[in-house]
């Protein structure tokens, strides 16, 4: 009985003891796992520190050095232009040697400028002569009696009314008869050219019952001067007969002569259209 219970006491400690050498194992492999992060961390953090310090120098780098690269890159470019400058200006010394040894004098003269020779010179169109408006009118034979006006493309024959009418009448005289007789060759001397007859008054109101106004008056002389030329040979269709009355004055109405100058027949060629 007694080597029983010593077996069976030896049995129960052997049991005690086994527990406790698996727990120590256990203890020791978490400490070392523990221990293997702990480590593991020091090394992720130190490699994360050497790349923030690699990758700080690389950043360091190109701002130090990057303004001696712009630098580099702009003399480089600016001999690359001057190189090509030199070799423009040397191409244009022997075109111009080139044109200056075939011409025998230089590429521009030397009495005028760039912009007078800088295109095709366009030739400068004849200017026509202005023609004689009294060429060929035979104006000789007209006399004193009648004036000659000339203005831009007319040619006017002015005659006084004291010389072609009576006073208030719209019959031609004798005197104004002999007058447009000097007249008809030379409105006959330009065929082409239409003619019209403007009768003209002064101011003084007229007090005839066959002429109520120097409307009337005014008309009815022009309309006797374009009479007499159509029968003496000038083409009816070159004629026009007009009355202004007093609304055109060469003169002051208030004296005398300057209301005898205002009584007048004035006969236009007008130039054909």
């Amino acid at each position: 009985m007694l080597e029983e219970r010593g077996a069976l006491g030896e049995a129960q400690g052997e049991g005690e003891a086994a527990p406790v050498s698996a727990s120590s194992r256990k203890q020791a492999l978490l400490q070392r796992q523990r221990e293997l992060e702990a480590e593991l961390s020091r090394a992720r953090h130190a490699v994360r520190r050497a790349r923030r310090d690699k990758e700080n120098v690389l950043e360091e780098e190109p701002e130090e050095e990057g303004w001696l690269l712009t630098y580099l890159d702009m003399m480089t470019l600016l001999l690359v232009l001057l190189v090509v400058m030199l070799s423009f200006a040397g191409k244009g010394r022997g075109l111009a040697e080139e044109v200056r040894a075939r011409s025998g004098e230089g590429v521009l003269p030397a009495s005028t400028g760039l912009m007078e020779n800088s295109g095709p010179q366009l030739p400068t169109p004849a200017l026509k002569p202005k023609s004689d408006p009294l060429a060929g009118l035979g104006l000789e034979q007209l006399g004193d009696d009648i004036d000659v006006v000339v203005t831009e493309g007319t040619v006017s024959f002015r005659i006084s009314s004291e010389i072609l009418f009576s006073s208030g009448q719209a019959e031609l005289s004798l005197d104004g008869l002999r007058v447009l007789h000097k007249l008809v060759p030379v409105l006959n001397g330009s065929p082409t050219h239409r003619i019209a007859v403007e009768g003209h008054t002064d101011s003084v109101p007229i007090h005839r019952g066959r002429f109520p106004s120097n409307w009337e008056l005014s008309g009815a002389r022009a309309g006797s001067v374009v009479r007499y030329l159509e029968a003496n040979g000038v083409a009816s269709a070159r004629l026009r007969a007009v009355g202004y009355a007093d609304t055109r004055p060469l003169a002051d109405n208030a004296t005398n002569e300057g209301r005898a100058s205002n009584r007048r027949v004035e006969l236009t060629l007008e130039a054909p259209q």
